[in-house]
């Protein structure tokens, strides 16, 4: 059997056809504690859902986006990215390379204003302190004074496409 709550906050039992239904709920009662520590969790998160049949205009707007934002916070920090990459990555926000080039998930268009700004931030000090030491978290706190409670609310949010 396999147990899983969904970001809807539905709660899925996969079962072989072999099972009768006393097995399943004896199997869910088990597990009610995680269930309700899972649904929890979701409902404590922030949950933003897109299209999957808009990404390629999510990517657009999320090109137009960033490239507005980095050459404003750019100039705040003196610097300027080789290059600026929209892609699809599934467990980062931002990236960037020892070459100068950053990456940024097109979902980023989806976050509020502050948090997305967090996110560029965050890459282009990277152009400037290649690590997370003080040093580099001095510089995010330059444009994000409150970058510590920013990046918490960045971490409670997930966008979803349907």
């Amino acid at each position: 059997m396999h147990l899983s709550v969904h970001p809807d906050g539905k709660v899925m039992v996969t079962v072989p056809t072999v099972f009768n239904q006393k097995k399943v709920d004896l199997f869910v009662e088990k597990y009610a504690h995680w269930i309700a520590k899972k649904i929890k969790q979701i409902k404590s998160r922030n949950i933003i859902w897109g299209e999957k049949k808009l990404i390629p205009i999510y990517k657009k707007q999320a090109r137009v986006f960033v490239e507005e934002r980095c050459a404003y916070f750019g100039k705040l920090y003196g610097v300027k990215p080789e290059k600026i990459s929209i892609r699809g990555q599934k467990s980062r926000w931002g990236s960037c390379s020892r070459k100068g080039n950053l990456n940024f998930n097109y979902q980023i268009i989806f976050l509020p204003p502050q948090l997305a700004d967090q996110v560029i931030v965050h890459e282009l000090c990277h152009l400037i302190e290649f690590n997370h030491s003080k040093r580099f978290w001095d510089l995010v706190g330059k444009a994000i004074p409150d970058y510590v409670a920013v990046r918490k609310e960045l971490r409670k949010t997930n966008i979803y496409m349907k």
